[in-house]
């Protein structure tokens, strides 16, 4: 597959605001390995051919085990393998990305309230959208996977 286009090239304005939100959604409260895998899950969630690198290394390097990655779209049926905060991101960033019957839940929304305060659950909100965002760029301009490279250092010991 070609790339389609350089959409950053194309509106370079727009291109670094969304820059500018995945930045700031770097430099929330949330655990960037809780960011990241919500990243990941949510690229699953819509059977991407390539699911995010950048999660995939940053988690890794953050110590998240194999069997948690490869059971990412499984998360329900393993109530043990991921804590409950994780359990209520994973929801929520599933419902707000697939918007079924065009809404979230209100289930999902209270079991994510126990798990978040409004800032945080506005924070994982805008980490949602950001990578929603990023991958319906990449899919409508085909653009390739590229040579990302982490910046976390991976946890030793």
């Amino acid at each position: 597959m070609r790339e389609r286009f350089q959409y950053g090239k194309a509106y370079p304005d727009a291109f670094k605001a969304m820059l500018a939100l995945s930045q700031a959604v770097e430099k929330t409260g949330l655990s960037p390995q809780l960011v990241d895998l919500v990243n990941y899950r949510v690229v699953a969630a819509q059977w991407l051919r390539v699911l995010p690198r950048h999660a995939f290394q940053g988690l890794r390097a953050r110590g998240e085990t194999e069997q948690r990655l490869y059971m990412i779209s499984a998360w329900r049926e393993l109530p043990q393998m991921f804590s409950s905060r994780e359990r209520a991101a994973l929801a929520w960033a599933e419902a707000v990305t697939l918007l079924k019957d065009q809404q979230v839940p209100d289930a999902v929304y209270h079991a994510a309230c126990q798990e978040f305060s409004e800032a945080e659950l506005t924070q994982l909100t805008f980490a949602v959208v950001a990578i929603n965002g990023w991958n319906r760029f990449n899919v409508a301009f085909q653009t390739p996977a590229g040579n990302y490279k982490s910046t976390v250092v991976r946890k030793t010991g």
